[in-house]
C-alpha cells in the first residue's frame, strides 16, 4: 500500500461514504474492514466500534459526527466517510456527500429500509453517486433479505433513480461477523469481496490536477493540538505547507487569507501529516481562523466559490439561560452567562446544524437544532464539562409566509405488534397527525407512516414505549413546512412541588405516594418551586416531603409498619426536556438534573398566570 506521506494518483484513489438508518450496522462493518487491511496489529487492543470516538457516541451507541478513515486495498487507497444515521444529524450526512464518489447503502435484513435510509439516499442519488447495496445482519433470525431487496428497489424508484443508479449490485453481510458474499449460500469468509466491489464499481476522483487549489470545508473541528482543522476533499490542483490561501463564501465573497500552517491526511483513525497533497484528497488543514463548512479555500488567485448545499434549517429550539435556583453554583464551576455564551457561540462555529440567538440583555440563548435528540446531545455535552443552566421546553420554529403560518412536519414511520396498533393510531390522531400508510409487516407486526406535526411528537417517544410495551420502534424524518395544524393538547396531569427546602424523607414520600408518581428518592435535596413528582389530577399542588414522623414517648400498641416507596420515576435528558410546560424549566447541572417551576414562589406563579390568561384572552 502507498505510504501515508507519498501522494496517490487519483486512478489509484475510492472516496466512499457508508449511509444508513441509525443502527444498522455501519460503524461495526467499518471496525472489520480496518482489521481485515491490516489496519491493526494482530496484539493491538481495539476498542469496538471504534470510531465512535466521543464518550456519547460510545455510551449511546450511535453517530454523532462524521468521521473519515483511510484503508489500503491492492495498491488503492480507499477513503472512506462513516456518517450519523439519525435524521438529528443529517447536516453532517449532506456535507459529508460531497467528499465522496459512491456511496455504500446498508439495510438491516430484518427492518429493511427505514425514514432515515430515505432521507440519506435522497441526497446520494440527487448528486448523482451510484449506490453499493449491502444486507447486513443476514444471520439474524427474523431476516427476510429477498424481500427488504424489493422494498430497496422500490425505494430506488420512488427517489426517481436513474436507471444506471437502479442497476446496483448487492452484497450480503455480517459486518459483526466480518464477512458478504455475492449470494446467500456463498462461501462467507470475509470482507475481501466488498473491497474488490468498490474498486470496481466506484469511479475514482473527477479532477482537474492542472488548475489552481481549491477545496470545500465539508467538516469543521478542534484539535487540542492544531488548533482549528477544516476537513474537506481537494478538487483542484496541489498544495505544499505554507503555501499563502484565501478563504471565499458560497456568495463569492473573500471570508479571509491565510497560510497552510498544517496539512493532514486519513490514514486509518489517526491524521497524519504530509508536505503535499493531490487532487482528489480527502485532507484536513489547520492555519484559517475564520472560514467555515461550505466555504472554498484555494489559492489566492481563485474567483468562483465551489457548489455546495446549503445546509436545512433548524425545525425546533430551546432557551437557555443562568441557573437561578437555591442549588446553583454547589455543584458545576460554569454558571455565568458570559461562559455559557461564549461555549455556545464556540459550538456553533463547528456546528452548521445549530443556530444562536440572544435576548437584548444577553441573558437568555435561543439554540435552533434539528430535533430533540441534537439538542439533548449539546446540552449533555455542556454538562459533562462543568457547566449548570436552565432549559426551557422545546417549541418549534414556526414560518410566516404570504400571510400563511407553517409548522415543520415529520414523516414518522412506526412498526408495532399488531395488538398495539389502535392504541398508537388513537395516540397519533390527537396529536393532529396524518396517516399515509398502514401494512402488515409479516410475524404478527404492524408498520404505520404517518405525516406528524413536530410540535405533537415532542415527549411522544417515552409516551410511545410505555403505550407499546417497549417493543415499538418509532423513527422521524423532516418532511416539510405545512399549514399550521391548530391546538394539540399537552400534558394532562399537573406537578407536585416542594413547597419547603430541605432534604426529603421516606416516610413524608409514603404518605403522599397516592397524591401521584414521585421523581424522587428519599434523602434528595429539594427547594421550594422544585417538582418532585406528577400529580394523579390535572392541576398543580404543593406538597411538603421533608414532614418527618412524630416522635413521642408512648410505645405504640402495634409494631410500626415498614415504610414501603414505590421506586420513582426516571427520565432522560431529552425526556425532561419534553416533559416541562412553558412555565417550568429544567435545571442542569454536571450532577443533577431538576425540574422546577419558573417562578418558585406561589404567589409569583399566580400572577404569572394571570398576566398569561390575560395576554390570550
Amino acid at each position: 500500500m502507498p505510504s501515508p506521506t507519498t501522494p496517490v494518483p487519483a486512478g489509484a484513489l475510492r472516496n466512499i461514504a457508508i449511509i444508513a438508518h441509525v443502527d444498522h450496522g455501519k460503524t461495526t462493518l467499518i471496525d472489520a474492514l480496518m482489521k481485515q487491511t491490516g489496519l491493526f496489529r494482530d496484539n493491538q487492543a481495539v476498542d469496538e466500534r471504534v470510531m465512535d470516538s466521543g464518550d456519547l457516541e460510545k455510551e449511546r451507541g450511535i453517530t454523532i459526527l462524521a468521521k473519515p478513515t483511510s484503508i489500503g486495498w491492492k495498491d488503492t487507497r480507499i477513503n472512506i466517510i462513516d456518517t450519523p444515521g439519525h435524521a438529528d444529524f443529517g447536516g453532517e450526512v449532506e456535507r459529508v456527500l460531497h467528499m465522496a464518489d459512491g456511496v455504500i447503502l446498508l439495510t438491516d435484513a430484518a427492518e429493511g429500509p427505514m425514514p432515515q435510509t430515505k432521507f440519506v439516499l435522497g441526497k446520494a442519488l440527487k448528486q448523482g453517486l451510484r449506490p453499493i447495496v449491502v444486507i447486513n445482519k443476514v444471520d439474524r433470525p427474523d431476516g427476510r433479505p429477498d424481500a427488504v431487496i424489493d422494498e430497496v428497489f422500490d425505494l430506488f424508484v420512488s427517489l426517481d433513480a436513474t436507471s444506471e443508479q437502479l442497476d446496483f449490485p448487492i452484497l450480503y453481510a455480517s459486518g459483526r461477523d466480518g464477512w458478504c458474499a455475492d449470494e446467500l449460500d456463498a462461501p462467507r469468509e470475509n470482507l475481501h469481496p466488498l473491497l474488490d466491489l468498490v474498486l470496481a464499481h466506484v469511479p475514482p476522483p473527477m479532477v482537474e490536477p492542472d488548475k489552481p487549489f481549491a477545496m470545500l470545508a465539508t467538516l469543521l473541528d478542534s484539535d487540542p493540538y492544531i488548533g482549528r482543522c477544516l476537513t474537506g476533499r481537494v478538487l483542484q490542483g496541489t498544495a505544499k505547507v505554507n503555501e499563502a490561501v484565501k478563504a471565499i463564501n458560497l456568495d463569492g465573497k473573500q471570508v479571509e487569507t491565510g497560510r497552510l500552517t498544517k496539512l493532514l491526511r486519513f490514514e486509518g483513525t489517526k491524521r497524519v501529516p504530509v508536505e503535499s497533497v493531490e487532487a482528489g484528497d480527502l485532507i484536513c488543514i489547520a492555519g484559517l481562523t475564520k472560514a467555515s463548512v461550505a466555504d472554498t479555500i484555494g489559492d489566492p488567485s481563485i474567483t468562483d466559490a465551489l457548489p455546495s448545499t446549503p445546509i436545512d434549517p433548524p425545525t425546533m429550539a430551546v432557551t437557555i439561560t443562568v441557573n437561578d435556583s437555591p442549588f446553583a453554583g454547589t455543584e458545576g464551576k460554569k454558571v455565568t452567562s458570559t461562559v455559557i455564551r461564549e461555549r455556545l457561540l464556540a459550538e456553533v462555529e463547528t456546528n452548521v446544524a445549530i443556530t444562536f440567538a440572544e435576548s437584548a440583555n444577553k441573558d437568555a440563548f435561543e439554540i435552533g437544532g434539528r430535533g430533540e435528540l441534537q439538542l439533548g446531545v449539546l446540552i449533555e455535552t455542556m454538562r459533562r464539562e462543568g457547566f449548570e443552566m436552565n432549559v426551557s421546553r422545546p417549541k418549534v420554529l414556526i414560518r410566516q409566509e404570504g400571510g400563511q403560518k407553517l409548522e415543520p412536519v415529520e414523516e414518522v414511520t412506526i412498526d408495532v405488534d399488531e395488538e398495539f396498533s389502535s392504541g398508537v393510531v388513537d395516540s397519533m390522531n390527537r396529536r393532529k397527525a396524518k396517516m399515509v400508510d398502514m401494512r402488515s409487516a409479516g410475524a404478527g407486526k404492524t408498520r404505520m407512516i404517518f405525516h406528524a406535526p413536530s410540535r405533537g411528537l415532542i415527549g411522544y417517544q417515552s409516551r410511545f414505549l410505555t403505550q407499546t410495551r417497549g417493543t415499538g420502534v418509532l423513527n422521524r424524518v423532516f418532511h416539510e413546512y405545512a399549514p399550521y395544524a391548530g391546538d394539540i393538547p399537552g400534558r394532562r396531569n399537573g406537578a407536585l412541588i416542594a413547597s419547603e427546602t430541605g432534604t426529603a424523607v421516606a416516610f413524608a414520600l409514603f404518605n403522599l405516594q397516592d397524591r401521584g408518581a414521585m421523581f424522587i428518592d428519599p434523602q434528595t435535596p429539594v427547594y421550594q418551586g422544585m417538582i418532585v413528582g406528577e400529580h394523579s389530577r390535572d392541576n398543580d399542588l404543593e406538597i411538603n416531603v421533608l414532614k418527618g414522623k412524630k416522635l413521642t414517648n408512648i410505645r405504640a400498641a402495634g409494631a410500626d409498619e415498614a415504610v414501603t416507596l414505590t421506586p420513582p420515576r426516571r427520565m432522560s435528558l431529552e425526556e425532561m426536556m419534553a416533559y416541562v410546560e412553558f412555565d417550568e424549566l429544567l435545571e442542569v447541572t454536571p450532577q443533577s438534573l431538576r425540574l422546577r417551576k419558573r417562578y418558585l414562589l406561589e404567589h409569583e406563579r399566580k400572577k404569572f398566570r394571570k398576566q398569561m390568561e390575560e395576554e390570550s384572552g
